[in-house]
């Protein structure tokens, strides 16, 4: 085994280390603790591996071929498609006592398989896109050049305009609050008035500019699920326990509220019994005026205004809602079958009713789904657990969400793309990759740069309708990594990871000529990038609207776990326009 390269003068200091993994708490806490930052120094310096789950790879060869009879797993050039038979209803009824009507269209639609790699070549890709842009998910100096594909569809008509100075400053910062445990501190959420935050057993509402409490909306336990979504009047929604629960253990993740962001109040709080017991739930999400929570024991929903019980778990059910997407549409996974052989239904419901508009069912093989996006309705999986790298992706299936039927089959192999998502727990948790304007675009893994100890990557895209790469590519820089957030209009905003001597950046790419604009570079003061470094995409959340950068932990730590950096629960940045 070779040594690893000797490190550059002024090493910066070590991330922090993190929290271990709970012991089993079971419904509360994910079963598996998101990302925890690299043990090494964090995104862009000198020796570290960016992905932490990653493979040494070259992302610029084809897959090779596999052995002979081994399975290849979806993408690898010469697989046959997957060709959907005619949709098939859900089994075990409706979500209520309303006979559901399943309309689905009787159309085979053949999976297109695209060969994995990085594309570079052009293609026209010139199609209209079924759908106009729309958020998934679920992030200027000197970058680097960005490369000109052809064939995008129309850019611009984004918010998020370029400052006369990208430089930011930090506007405020929150410290890490420490606990006897390991704690859960998800969900972030900004409107034009609030950036609000959980912490522990509390969501707090910020001024957006100056950091100044507005609100504190105590909670009898943690947050244990949240989702990114609010309405057109400033309401979310979050899960929490009943509770604080006793060390390394969970109270149930049972209780639903939905919050008004702009007075910090809850407006209603439910829960759903089974027998005598209450169900637990592992998503939330919020679709139009609806509150939909879902988990193994079924799913349910409320009206977000009044709290009033929209459907719920039926006893004689044979399926359950594992979760739902939200935003302008509603879309269950639905389990059906026996535990050795699950079958998933992609659902588009009418958010006030529970009817099922239409319907999906994914192929054999597939235990897991997570939905990307709504609208356009992209949905990932691991086929056959074929990923390999932990990322809970291997294909990304197109849908339209009209009819339930197949537009395209995406092969996204694990040591090309760095999209991750969480089916098993929450279904709509994806980071790294962002779906609209007609297009797919997912980040790549990381790879070497040019200079000694960079790391890279690049932005691709691909057409919904034909699962066929766009040609179009963005090039983060050497020593820069990309991670998509979310849709800007016509615009994709993405998050660059910066070297070790730089602060990171927000940069808004056409969506057409995937030109990047810088609208935002962090300090790079010693202390604020190693603080940086603790909240990068993969295992934190970022907000970013009105120019305005906002970084935030998911974990609250034990308090004997030392730091060789400050740590934040929230990290805010701003230009001066």
């Amino acid at each position: 085994m070779t040594q690893p390269p000797p490190q550059p003068p002024n090493q910066p200091p070590q991330p922090p280390n993190q929290p271990p993994q709970p012991p089993q708490p079971g419904y509360g806490y994910p079963p598996v603790p998101p990302p925890q930052p690299p043990a090494q120094p964090g995104y862009g310096y000198p020796g570290a591996q960016q992905n932490p789950y990653a493979q040494p790879h070259n992302p610029y060869a084809q897959p090779t071929q596999p052995m002979h009879g081994a399975q290849p797993g979806y993408g690898y050039p010469g697989q046959p498609p997957t060709v959907p038979m005619q949709p098939q209803p859900a089994a075990g009824g409706g979500r209520n006592n309303t006979a559901l009507l399943i309309v689905v269209a009787a159309v085979v639609a053949i999976a297109l398989i695209v060969g994995g790699g990085i594309w570079y070549a052009k293609s026209s890709g010139n199609d209209d896109p079924e759908h106009t842009a729309s958020s998934s998910s679920s992030s200027g100096g000197t970058g680097g050049s960005h490369g000109k594909g052809s064939g995008g569809t129309a850019g611009g008509s984004g918010k998020e305009k370029a400052p006369s100075d990208p430089a930011a400053k930090v506007l405020f910062e929150v410290p890490l609050p420490k606990a006897d445990d390991t704690v859960s501190t998800m969900g972030s959420w900004l409107t034009d008035t609030v950036y609000a935050k959980s912490g522990i057993a509390e969501i707090v509402g910020y001024d957006p500019a100056k950091g100044t409490k507005l609100w504190t909306l105590k909670l009898p336990g943690p947050v244990c699920a949240t989702t990114a979504h609010v309405d057109e009047d400033g309401r979310t929604a979050v899960a929490f326990q009943p509770k604080m629960p006793a060390k390394g253990s969970s109270a149930g993740c049972s209780q639903v509220s939905a919050v008004d962001l702009a007075s910090g109040k809850r407006l209603w709080t439910k829960s759903v019994k089974s027998g005598d017991f209450p169900v637990t739930f592992s998503n939330v999400t919020v679709a139009q005026h609806t509150v939909a929570v879902g988990g193994g024991d079924g799913g349910a929903a409320f009206d977000i205004a009044s709290g009033k019980t929209l459907w719920q778990p039926k006893p004689d059910d044979t399926c359950h809602d594992e979760g739902y997407g939200g935003g302008t549409r509603l879309v269950a996974v639905r389990k059906c079958g026996t535990y050795d052989d699950p079958q998933l239904h992609i659902q588009t419901i009418d958010p006030g009713t529970g009817k099922v508009n239409s319907e999906y069912k994914m192929p054999d093989g597939v235990e897991y789904a997570s939905i990307v996006s709504t609208d356009p309705l992209v949905i990932a999986a691991d086929v056959g657990q074929s990923a390999g790298d932990g990322s809970g992706v291997s294909d990304y299936f197109s849908i339209d969400g009209r009819t339930g039927t197949l537009l395209a089959r995406i092969p996204a192999p694990g040591d090309t793309y760095a999209g991750r998502c969480d089916g098993i727990t929450r279904v709509e948790d994806c980071k790294q990759v962002v779906a609209g304007n007609g297009r797919l675009y997912l980040a790549t893994e990381s790879h070497d740069g040019k200079g000694d100890f960079s790391k890279t990557n690049e932005i691709v895209a691909f057409d919904l309708k034909t699962g066929k790469p766009t040609g179009q590519r963005a090039e983060a820089g050497d020593g820069w990594t990309f991670s998509p957030l979310r849709m800007d209009g016509g615009n994709l905003l993405a998050y660059k990871a910066p070297p070790y001597d730089k602060g990171g950046q927000v940069v808004s790419i056409d969506g057409g000529s995937f030109k990047a604009v810088e609208l935002l570079e962090n300090p790079a003061t010693k202390s604020v990038r190693d603080s940086e470094a603790n909240l990068l995409p993969e295992y934190a959340e970022l907000r970013f609207g009105h120019g305005r950068l906002y970084m935030s932990a998911v974990w609250a730590k034990e308090r004997n776990m030392s730091s060789y950096s400050k740590e934040y629960l929230v990290m805010a940045f701003g230009t001066g326009d």
